[in-house]
């Protein structure tokens, strides 16, 4: 490439950054990782073993929704959707590449990017800089959730067409966004998917493959029917999401040594008792919940890193410092999440409301 990234060849040939890895605390335990090969290293991240794509990510990432950035950027949304953004808006354009680079700075090293718009917004804020960050990739209007796309063909039309309107030579993960309840596809849409992610590997466009639901059955069926493509999948985990005692999801991603990464960590917004603005009276004890609801998340050792959200640099730092802080919460701290939970949950808007359906997973 010509921008500091990697040539389409250079990037087949480290497929596999590392095989294993232990952390503890913000640190990778001595001996038994090359540091000098996991991407973007900083000595204040945790970084966490991607199943078998053997990717060392950080252990929180940068979630690609800016449902907040008209707090910083007042007048970037049209008809104050946060889909509805023009991504060509220079003030839009500056926050996302000021969020980029502090992350940059901490050592986070991973975007996933949903939507059309989310992609092409983060390959611009990466031109120059590809080489510090894993790139995840879904274009959903053109993808399972569309009734025009959910053949092979079609799937790899829009694979195709987004990588070259973005600009982008690879992809690090293309997870294709599917309906929230996946269950929903027939048998054989599902097949044209699969295919789809084996034919975009096989050429060399795609390092790794998964995709993101919200259904917890079918995301284990998936995994079990598929499990030579299925590399990591996108799914919620809040900070009230507990572990079944039996047959859990997380039994399926071990054993098949799938990567996980945890959308919806602040329950939408619905953690927070202010707007997100840097000089909202709320600000510092959204920061605590914020910081508390991560460090609960991190103590499951089977998800690879939560992907908020995050729109200024301050709340980067925010989630960086979570990282490093005890990760075990004492009575008190507990106390204080289970109360901000149960704020969340009361006011979850309607369309919302299924996030309580993964209180236990």
């Amino acid at each position: 490439m010509a921008d500091q990234g990697l040539t389409r060849r250079e990037f087949v040939g480290r497929s596999v950054v590392a095989a294993g890895g232990v952390v503890a605390g913000a640190r990778i335990l001595a001996g038994e990782v090359d540091t000098s090969k996991i991407l973007n290293y900083n000595k204040d991240m945790e970084y966490r073993r991607c199943g078998r794509t053997g990717l060392m990510v950080s252990s929180v990432c940068l979630g690609g929704h800016w449902k907040r950035v008209n707090e910083m950027v007042k007048d970037a949304f049209q008809g104050g959707n946060w889909l509805g953004v023009d991504v060509n808006h220079e003030g839009f354009k500056k926050n996302r590449a000021e969020v980029v680079s502090r992350c940059i700075e901490k050592g986070i090293n991973h975007i996933d990017a949903c939507t059309i718009k989310e992609v092409l917004a983060y390959s611009a804020a990466l031109k120059g800089r590809r080489d510090k960050m894993y790139l995840g990739c879904s274009w959903y209007e053109h993808e399972m959730r569309n009734g025009g796309f959910r053949t092979k063909e079609k799937l790899l039309e829009t694979l195709e067409k987004g990588m070259k309107e973005a600009g982008l030579e690879y992809v690090d993960l293309w997870r294709i966004t599917m309906h929230e309840q996946s269950g929903q596809h027939t048998e054989a849409e599902v097949e044209q998917m699969m295919k789809a992610l084996e034919a975009a590997k096989k050429s060399g466009k795609v390092r790794f493959t998964g995709f993101s639901s919200h259904d917890r059955p079918h995301i284990k069926k998936m995994i079990e029917t598929y499990p030579e493509i299925v590399d990591a999948i996108v799914t919620p985990y809040t900070a009230k999401t507990k572990e079944l005692p039996k047959d859990s999801l997380f039994d399926a991603l071990k054993k098949h040594d799938v990567g996980f990464f945890g959308i919806k960590p602040f329950s939408g917004t619905s953690l927070f008792k202010g707007t997100s603005a840097p000089d909202d009276k709320d600000a510092k004890e959204d920061d605590e919940r914020a910081r508390l609801a991560i460090r609960y998340i991190l103590c499951n050792p089977t998800i690879t890193a939560p992907i908020p959200g995050l729109i200024n640099p301050q709340q980067v730092d925010n989630v960086a410092l979570a990282v490093t802080e005890r990760r075990k919460l004492d009575l008190v701290e507990t106390a204080k999440l289970e109360q901000a939970m149960d704020e969340a949950w009361a006011k979850l808007p309607a369309n919302y409301q299924w996030l309580k359906d993964w209180e236990y997973v």
